[in-house]
């Protein structure tokens, strides 16, 4: 009761909403995989799509879904709530706020992922049926009579010239499971190859944000080293106070000490066994898109832009809900301000508190007073 005491209605219901609309968009991406695929004409007697039917596949639905989406969610919840640092001195686990941050922590991590996962299976489903492209091993699946196929032309010269010239529709096709036969044109792009790199690509990011696994880089900008009044560290070389928060003078004083310390100095190369992380989880997705290939489910294309498709989205999803790994420190966006919880004016500088209410009310990151952060309450819910 006591940690529900410092969350706001308001604000809550809106995150709830935002888990609502990432549901829907998932669920309509499951309709899209309930609605029978367009199936294009093709040839008889194509060569890139008469490879054998693979009964067994090597990576089912099954560990696809293990792989995309449970092991990510574990593996996130559990760096939130157990290896993550609260930005403000703890008292320990019986203090509401480190659990308030963790929380939140754990919430952004699930949100981001839940959102790129959402996403990539709304298109991917919706680009299949679209576009109905065959599967490599269509032909073991569509079990025609070759002595008849020219009656089921729809394109080419028909029977003017030899078969290569020809394209059939499927009504040609003598499989008696209408379910395989659908399968067999929904070749574009690959679902295994997307879903893997969407949740494998975002748990490397997330990995990588909570570790400092960064290519070293210089800072866009310097300071002065002779000139302090542009520091953010006082002549005495304590940080000066400007109310804000102790993580942000943290990470000023940081900033400052780099941009005047020599180049070589300034960004430093992290372990080498701590890439392992990102390594291990790009080689899976590597791996289960090889399968797709291997097993005659898809062209290199398909595969290709599945890939694209999961990277990209995983990365809008991870962004939408996390600093950028280079200068985040690890940490999540902080939640929208109560009164900008449900939506902004036109021309309103985006959901963050701003201003004066920022300086009165520490956000939920630097967790500082009984007041902090959107979540906090506000007097109103």
């Amino acid at each position: 009761m006591a940690l529900a005491a410092h969350f706001s209605k308001r604000l809550t219901l809106s995150y709830v909403l935002d888990w609502i609309v990432i549901i829907g968009i998932a669920a309509v991406g499951a309709g899209f995989y309930k609605v029978s695929p367009n199936h294009r004409p093709f040839s008889p007697v194509d060569p890139d799509l008469s490879f054998p039917y693979v009964e067994n596949e090597k990576i089912s639905t099954a560990v696809l879904a293990v792989v995309s989406i449970i092991a990510p969610a574990i593996i996130t919840a559990l760096i939130a709530l157990l290896f993550t640092k609260t930005p403000h001195q703890s008292n320990g686990l019986r203090d509401i706020r480190t659990w308030r941050y963790k929380l939140w922590e754990w919430n952004t991590a699930w949100m981001g992922l839940g959102l790129g996962l959402a996403i990539t299976f709304f298109f991917v489903e919706g680009l299949k049926n679209l576009i109905g492209k065959p599967r490599p091993d269509l032909l073991s699946r569509c079990n025609m009579d070759p002595a008849i196929v020219q009656q089921y032309a729809v394109g080419g010269e028909g029977g003017q010239l030899p078969l290569w010239n020809l394209l059939i529709s499927s009504t040609a096709c003598r499989q008696p499971d209408t379910k395989k036969l659908d399968d067999g044109f929904l070749s574009f792009p690959s679902g295994h190859t997307a879903f893997s790199w969407a949740g494998m690509s975002y748990l490397a990011l997330y990995l990588c944000a909570k570790s400092s696994i960064r290519i070293p880089y210089l800072l866009p900008y310097s300071y002065q080293t002779n000139d302090l009044r542009k520091s953010p560290v006082s002549s005495s070389g304590n940080p000066s106070d400007g109310g804000i928060s102790e993580h942000s003078k943290d990470d000023d004083v940081h900033s400052y000490y780099q941009a005047t310390a020599p180049l070589h100095k300034q960004a430093v190369a992290p372990p080498a066994y701590l890439f392992i992380l990102p390594l291990i989880c790009i080689s899976v997705s590597a791996y289960i898109a090889s399968t797709r290939f291997s097993d005659f489910r898809h062209h290199g294309f398909d595969i290709i832009f599945g890939a694209l498709m999961g990277i990209l989205f995983s990365f809008v999803g991870f962004r939408m809900y996390h600093m950028p790994v280079r200068r985040g420190s690890g940490r999540s966006w902080a939640p929208r301000s109560v009164s900008s919880a449900w939506g902004v004016r036109v021309g309103a500088n985006g959901y963050a508190e701003s201003g004066d209410k920022s300086a009165r009310r520490n956000d939920l990151e630097a967790g500082n007073g009984p007041m902090d952060a959107g979540l906090a309450t506000s007097g109103r819910s």
